[in-house]
């Protein structure tokens, strides 16, 4: 059994003497627990809810207790059955994303920062690490982009999920009256790729351009030209500035670049790349996957055809509560790549 055999490495003597072979099988442990011990738990309330039944045959008292222990094991079902259908070859990777604002001017720019903390608070409720890559704020307020690692099992598979252009509509902290205004930022992820993935970048394959990585000014401004920007031959480009050491912002892009490189082939094979990347070409309206809206009145709604979710709470979708719509996703393209092979 594949974890028995990553258990049995982590058990050695030596493990730790190779640090960066010994967190690879630590990450690969944790993706492998991820599903078997949920199928394990559901085993074992299986054969629970088993011997309650034939206690309860005999004696009716026992009823009382089944009841609940039978919604216990409903919501065990459900969240292995979600976790069952992230089957992709990378599902169970971190997870690289990226936020743009589109069309709505400072207040895209407040928009784009207010998903960076939507999917910084939904991380920290699953206990997933946040790794910012790069940010560049924008002068008056928000953000102008930011890209950023998502750490944990199968990040990846559950992030995908909001792949597209994101809407929102509120009165503007910026204007000046009660105008309602429309605002868009494109979100982008792709699964941090390991060893196993083999791509080839030359030199020649990408123009390397580099930039001072300080903000808009003050005494911690960085005014050293560490700030990496690739731009590959096919239009994909990769940024990456939080780091000192330019080298290392380079690393960074270089696998920022075979991610998204990857990406973009996978959906070529899937045939959804029009879904996933021209659906961004224009961030505006007409685009989105998902509406925020408060004004004048509250609602979060995905708009993709066999996605229907939509909830008036749409400050606690702000502050994180995502599965919702995440978990009605995968179910739809569960759904859609069954049909595919029948």
């Amino acid at each position: 059994m594949v974890r028995d055999q990553l258990e049995a490495k982590q058990a050695d003597p030596g493990f730790w003497n190779n640090q960066e072979q010994a967190r690879a099988v630590i990450q690969q442990l944790k993706v492998a627990n991820a599903l078997l011990k949920p199928y394990e738990e559901l085993t074992r309330t299986a054969a629970d809810l088993t011997a309650m039944a034939e206690l309860a045959d005999e004696d009716a008292a026992f009823e009382v207790e089944l009841e609940p222990a039978l919604a216990k094991a409903e919501g065990q079902y459900e969240g292995f059955e979600l976790q069952a259908m992230m089957s992709g070859k990378q599902d169970a990777a971190n997870a690289i994303v990226s936020i743009k604002p589109g069309a709505g001017g400072t207040d895209a720019c407040d928009f784009a920062e207010i998903l960076y903390r939507m999917y910084t608070r939904w991380a920290q409720q699953h206990d997933f690490a946040v790794e910012e890559q790069d940010l560049e704020p924008n002068l008056e307020a928000g953000i102008q982009s930011v890209t950023f690692r998502v750490v944990g099992p199968y990040a990846y598979g559950y992030l995908q999920s909001e792949i597209g252009v994101h809407r929102l509509v509120r009165i503007s902290p910026f204007g000046s009256g009660d105008t309602r205004q429309t605002s868009f930022a494109a979100v982008d992820v792709v699964p941090e790729l390991d060893d196993t993935i083999e791509i080839e970048i030359k030199d020649d394959d990408y123009i390397k351009q580099t930039f001072s990585a300080g903000g808009p000014g003050g005494q911690h401004q960085n005014k050293t030209q560490s700030g990496v920007r690739l731009i590959h031959k096919s239009g994909v480009r990769a940024e990456s500035r939080t780091e000192r050491s330019q080298h290392k912002n380079h690393d960074n892009c270089i696998k920022m670049l075979k991610a998204r490189l990857y990406a973009i082939e996978e959906q070529k094979r899937l045939g959804d790349l029009s879904q996933r990347y021209d659906a961004k070409g224009e961030i505006a309206f007409g685009s989105q996957i998902r509406s925020y809206v408060l004004q004048p009145y509250t609602l979060v709604r995905d708009e993709r055809d066999g996605v229907d979710v939509k909830t008036p709470a749409i400050m606690q979708v702000l502050d994180g509560n995502l599965d919702e719509f995440m978990h009605a996703y995968l179910r739809y393209k569960t759904a859609r790549q069954n049909k595919v092979k029948k």
